[in-house]
């Protein structure tokens, strides 16, 4: 049973790693918006994993995102801080229910899942673009890339999230 997770897992890592180099990369909407759906990774990795891999496995995404993206470690630091804070995301979306052990996200209402991820996204994207612009003179930029890409990441997140989950019958 254990070997079936491992697998999905790695599946979602690199099928989303694909999805996000050789599509969303390339979409250059209103000339600055890439989507960036491989938080979904993040979103979907069991709750009750060790952290530590986890964060580790979090790094080996966004570095492999970084080769293929030419961003120099951007990518990598916006997981690891996801990665780390998502104890903390979680608690405040969902409160100390996800610490049990018969916690599932597909069990919880849509409305707490839809905030969950739109978190993990705005912070993503937050420490994203302040890496990558690196001034705060130029604060409406990191502004419009946050709210332009975070709403376009969220928007592609949920449809996929909404195509490829369990449904409760």
């Amino acid at each position: 049973m254990a070997s079936k997770y491992y697998f999905i897992n790695i599946l979602r890592f690199v099928l989303l790693a694909l999805v996000q180099v050789l599509l969303c990369n390339k979409i250059g909407f209103l000339g600055f918006i890439n989507p960036m759906i491989y938080i979904l990774f993040l979103y979907w990795y069991p709750i009750k994993q060790n952290r530590a891999a986890f964060i580790i496995v979090s790094f080996l995404l966004g570095f492999i995102i970084d080769i293929f993206s030419d961003t120099l470690g951007i990518h990598a630091a916006s997981t690891v801080t996801i990665a780390y804070l998502r104890p903390a995301i979680m608690r405040f979306c969902f409160g100390v229910n996800y610490e049990f052990q018969s916690f599932k996200l597909a069990s919880v209402p849509r409305i707490q899942q839809i905030t969950y991820i739109a978190l993990l996204i705005i912070i993503h994207h937050t420490v994203f673009f302040i890496l990558e612009v690196f001034s705060f003179e130029n604060f409406l930029l990191i502004l419009k890339k946050i709210l332009a890409v975070s709403l376009a990441s969220l928007i592609l997140c949920i449809l996929l999230s909404s195509l490829f989950s369990v449904k409760k019958e």
